[in-house]
């Protein structure tokens, strides 16, 4: 008969619903790639890793620092003057895009007519035309410079960074807002002071800026133009460039921004910005209205717990991922309730684990990217193997 099958089917579904539940919280789980990225071209080494994106094709973008800082230049002895090695090693150029596969399939970067080339790069962005935006985020120390269109091999230590650029797939330059050593406060429309990240909304034609460094916003411009729309600083505030005095874990929360080092657009349009230095996320409508916030690894200090984010690619954009250079993890939360589910890494130089990561992506399949900055210098690559129990909660 028809409907004993009809109860079967019912009391399966109860059943396995019943399960579901029991099982709780669930969370994305990973096993490292260790043969990605493959190995690079012509003898290249990266420097600092400042930015890792995903593009529609599942292309990976990564910006580097390029150049090595003055203590560490035996590790590039081919770039030293005069070389003191015949072959190895000489600086990536600065902007690599890999394929799905970790092969590099594209190189440029570095001075050119009509921008300002950062003297030390922040994130890397890729828009759904397939542009490329970076931050401008120095200075830094003197470095040696790009292999791309050409080098900087000036020992002086340069003006700030003020700027992003906009670059074709290609690299061929398109925009620049903002110029290094302009004069500037958190309420300027035309300046910028050392920006550290970029998220673009390609329905609205909009550049949301982390800004940055020196300043205590997000700023929005036209991204065709670079016309100012509009800025908001902590809690959807008015910035102030008042000393905030150090982090305290047991203090009230700061009302500004400390470094809002990152900023991303979720599907549901929505802002995720880290104030990397106060340990939280803040949740903002497009318009600079705050929503909600969190902290993760609240007795974190020096440079915080909050580097950089990306969103898990399935429709609600179910997970947020946390890179944390301070603590060497990526924390995974459950983006609806802002609750840590797991982690990804430990501190270490071996595969698998991290030093200084600070930027991470996700491409179309759930796979995750991290990059890693300071003498960290590398990319890794975590493929992702479905969803299982959650391993981790954050003590608040």
């Amino acid at each position: 008969m028809v409907r004993p099958r009809i109860g079967v089917i019912g009391v399966t579904v109860a059943v396995m619903t019943t399960l579901m539940r029991a099982q709780g919280p669930q969370a994305p789980t990973f096993q490292l790639d260790p043969f990605w990225p493959r190995p690079l071209p012509n003898h290249w080494l990266l420097g600092s890793v400042t930015g890792v994106a995903v593009d529609a094709q599942n292309h990976v973008w990564v910006v580097h620092r390029g150049g090595v800082s003055l203590h560490a230049r035996t590790e590039m002895s081919a770039a030293s003057n005069p070389p003191t090695a015949q072959e190895c090693c000489v600086p990536a150029p600065q902007v690599l895009r890999f394929d799905p596969a970790g092969r590099v399939v594209a190189q440029w970067g570095g001075p050119g007519e009509g921008y300002d080339w950062p003297q030390s790069p922040g994130a890397i962005a890729v828009d759904a035309k397939g542009n490329v935006w970076i931050a401008a985020s120095g200075p830094g120390e003197p470095q040696l410079g790009g292999r791309g269109r050409g080098a900087n091999p000036s020992p002086a230590t340069p003006p700030p960074d003020g700027h992003v650029l906009k670059f074709s797939s290609e690299g061929r330059f398109l925009l620049q807002i903002g110029k290094p050593g302009r004069p500037a406060d958190s309420h300027s429309t035309t300046a910028l002071r050392r920006p550290t990240a970029i998220a673009v909304d390609a329905v609205a034609g909009e550049i949301f800026v982390a800004d940055g460094l020196d300043s205590r916003r997000i700023v929005v411009f036209d991204s065709e133009t670079g016309h100012y729309k509009r800025h908001w600083g902590g809690y959807g505030a008015k910035p102030d460039d008042g000393d905030v005095g150090s982090y305290d874990p047991a203090a009230a929360p700061a009302k500004q921004f400390r470094v809002p080092s990152c900023v991303q657009l979720s599907k549901d349009g929505l802002v995720y910005v880290c104030d990397r230095r106060n340990n939280r996320i803040q949740v903002f409508r497009r318009d600079g209205t705050f929503v909600k916030e969190t902290v993760v690894a609240k007795s974190t200090l020096g440079e915080g717990s909050t580097w950089s984010v990306a969103f898990s690619p399935d429709p609600q954009e179910r997970f947020l991922y946390v890179a944390d250079g301070s603590n060497q993890k990526v924390w995974v939360l459950e983006r609806g309730s802002l609750n840590v589910v797991s982690t990804i890494g430990s501190g270490g130089r071996l595969a698998g684990q991290f030093y200084g990561v600070g930027s991470v992506a996700v491409d179309s399949s759930g796979n995750v990217y991290t990059g890693e900055t300071y003498e960290g210098k590398r990319v890794q690559r975590f493929v992702f193997k479905g969803l299982g129990p959650a391993t981790a909660k954050e003590e608040r």
